[in-house]
């Protein structure tokens, strides 16, 4: 007889790109870039403004509250890891600074999801790092 071991969820790799996002993680602090040329927040990680084009980027602690634009519910499993989780959401936030991030809400039934609903960002520890969901406020 053979046991089988529970797969695990893909986790994120930093990378010298995206080290100052995880070492915000690790202090629970959404960190973002933010074009130093004008008031542009963006995410995903970019190597250069998408308004101004600007190369000039830094990072910078934001809120995490934000409302939720979109969501799906997930009824099929993509990945083994996320057996448990089905039916799963996948939900599109729109942070209080502009740039809109894919998540996973916590905290609440699917059922209860809509848009327009307002929800501040928390993390989950897996392993060595912290991964960003969002929960209604």
């Amino acid at each position: 007889m053979t046991t089988h071991e529970k797969p695990t969820k893909p986790v994120p790799t930093p990378d010298e790109m995206s080290q100052p996002f995880f070492e915000g993680a690790a202090d629970n602090k959404l960190v973002i870039q933010k074009c130093n040329s004008c008031p542009a927040f963006l995410w995903p990680l970019k190597e250069l403004c998408t308004e101004c084009l600007s190369e000039d980027l830094k990072w910078e602690a934001v809120s995490g509250s934000g409302t939720v634009h979109s969501f799906v519910i997930m009824h099929r499993l993509f990945h083994p890891g996320f057996q448990d989780d089905v039916p799963y959401n996948l939900t599109v936030v729109e942070l209080d600074e502009g740039p809109r991030v894919t998540t996973i809400l916590r905290n609440i039934e699917n059922e209860d999801i809509h848009v327009g609903l307002k929800v501040q960002a928390g993390w989950e520890i897996a392993g060595e790092t912290s991964l960003l969901h969002f929960k209604p406020e």
